[in-house]
């Protein structure tokens, strides 16, 4: 009997489709939140509410923290999710707090304002390109560089206490907005730009284990982190983020004094090509 005479062995001899992957919602849920908390803040400092456009950056920093323990914990890391995490970051950590600081103070410097911007903006994504790059062989206990959505903490941490203190700033206030207010935005903004694309190591506290028992004090410590916090949220965000965003350059100089490796690449690479990434 000929092959034709049996359509049935046709069907069975044909190749099998491959699959579609689908896309874990949970984890993404919450880089879209994060993404949502930027767009969100972009608007807000449009129409001049810069407080809650400090706000919606800060949300996003907390989904942000979230995506990727809320993946690993149910197993569904993927690489869309990784991809996804990092453009929601240049979103959120990356354009926002430099269109915001800009809007806020800097449109008064003229062209050095929009400069110090734009090497925020463009600090963040050579960070995270960096980043993903180095993903296989940099340390996990450390980052290299300060973390995007810390400099963002930095940028709009300021914005926000300053407009707590009754220094609004936008179009509407343009005329009365203190030049000495204008620089110190500079300078931060260029800091926490410039930080973020150094080799300096900054503490990622991706080994604390929420798995892992603890002394009672810890909890009683948490307990009184949180009450202080209350006092005065935008200004004690703001010192704790400036203590951070200072660290990896105490850590730099301890390791130097002790004699210590300060780079955070645990292993070689293999592609010349990117050697420069690695140092």
């Amino acid at each position: 009997m000929h092959d034709g005479d049996n359509p049935t062995l046709e069907v069975d001899d044909a190749p099998a489709r491959p699959r579609r992957k689908g896309i874990y919602i949970l984890p993404n849920l919450f880089t879209v939140a994060a993404l949502f908390g930027g767009f969100y803040a972009i608007v807000m400092a449009m129409n001049g509410r810069f407080e809650q456009a400090a706000i919606g950056v800060f949300c996003a920093m907390v989904l942000d923290s979230l995506d990727g323990r809320v993946a690993r914990m149910t197993n569904t890391q993927s690489t869309f999710g990784e991809q996804m995490d990092s453009l929601s970051d240049m979103v959120s950590f990356g354009a926002a707090p430099a269109l915001i600081v800009y809007e806020w103070a800097l449109t008064d410097l003229g062209k050095p304002g929009w400069i110090a911007a734009f090497v925020y903006c463009a600090c963040a994504a050579l960070r995270l390109a960096r980043f993903n790059t180095n993903l296989a062989v940099v340390d996990k206990r450390f980052f290299q560089g300060l973390p995007s959505p810390a400099a963002a903490a930095l940028v709009m941490g300021f914005i926000w206490v300053m407009d707590t203190f009754g220094y609004v700033g936008g179009r509407e206030a343009r005329a009365g907005f203190p030049v000495w207010l204008a620089w110190t935005s500079f300078g931060f903004t260029l800091y926490a730009g410039l930080t973020m694309v150094t080799n300096v190591p900054f503490y990622s506290f991706k080994d604390v284990s929420f798995k892992r028992s603890v002394p009672f004090i810890v909890i009683v410590a948490i307990a009184l982190s949180i009450a202080l916090i209350t006092l005065h949220p935008p200004l004690v965000l703001f010192a704790l983020f400036c203590v951070y965003g200072t660290s990896g350059y105490g850590v730099y100089v301890w390791k130097r004094a002790k004699g210590r490796p300060v780079s955070m690449i645990a292993t070689s690479t293999d592609e010349p090509d990117e050697e420069g990434l690695h140092r």
